[in-house]
């Protein structure tokens, strides 16, 4: 099969390439409305980009009628944001808290969690989480203008909490005791417990 981009249906180029490119990490995000409201919202277009500063990249593509997500919307008004573990326990809460709800309507009601004050941002983080990594807008960089088009929320981490129950005995943490989860494309999720070692080339 071959698909040439510039003539296939932009749904048929974002299925295929979201069943290709995976697994893809979720960053479960909050972030606060101008007048207050709290949104809570998964996205698997996200990935750590560096550490000098501490830089992490999402990507809340415009929704399929071409407008804007309420989480872009609440970054571009307040500039800070959340980013909440993704992992097994909380599977069934990540994939609800995707629902369309009207803006300003919190699904943190929907799944019932609840959320403990942050350090240097104002959206709270979830509470009972295994980590939290407050943030700050940098740049946002839109990429096209049409469905499914990408915005690059590119974010300064400037808070890590960390739960210890997480961490080995290195004091770094256990991918086994953190239980990661990561989307797969359609339906599909994956968990990352199936692990393999290899050492870096000197």
């Amino acid at each position: 099969m071959q698909i040439d981009v510039k003539s296939a249906q932009v749904i048929d180029v974002y299925q295929m390439l979201v069943g290709l490119v995976a697994p893809r990490p979720i960053a479960w995000v909050t972030t606060l409305s101008a007048t207050g409201s709290i949104n809570l919202a998964p996205f698997s277009f996200f990935n750590f980009f560096g550490a000098n500063p501490p830089v992490v990249v999402f990507s809340p593509t415009l929704k399929r009628d071409g407008s804007k997500k309420d989480t872009l919307l609440n970054i571009e008004q307040t500039g800070e944001f959340v980013i909440n573990a993704s992992t097994e326990p909380d599977a069934e809460a990540i994939n609800q808290s995707s629902s369309m709800l009207p803006y300003g309507e919190s699904e943190l009601t929907l799944i019932g969690r609840d959320t403990e004050s942050s350090v240097r941002v104002k959206p709270p983080r979830l509470a009972n989480i295994p980590f939290a990594l407050e943030c700050k807008l940098l740049q946002i960089i839109p990429v096209g203008n049409g469905p499914i088009s990408a915005n690059l929320v590119i974010g300064e981490v400037v808070m890590i909490h960390v739960n210890d129950a997480i961490l080995g005995t290195d004091g770094h943490p256990d991918p086994h005791k953190l239980s990661s989860i990561a989307r797969m494309g359609g339906e599909n999720w994956c968990r990352t417990l199936d692990l393999f070692q290899l050492s870096r080339p000197k």
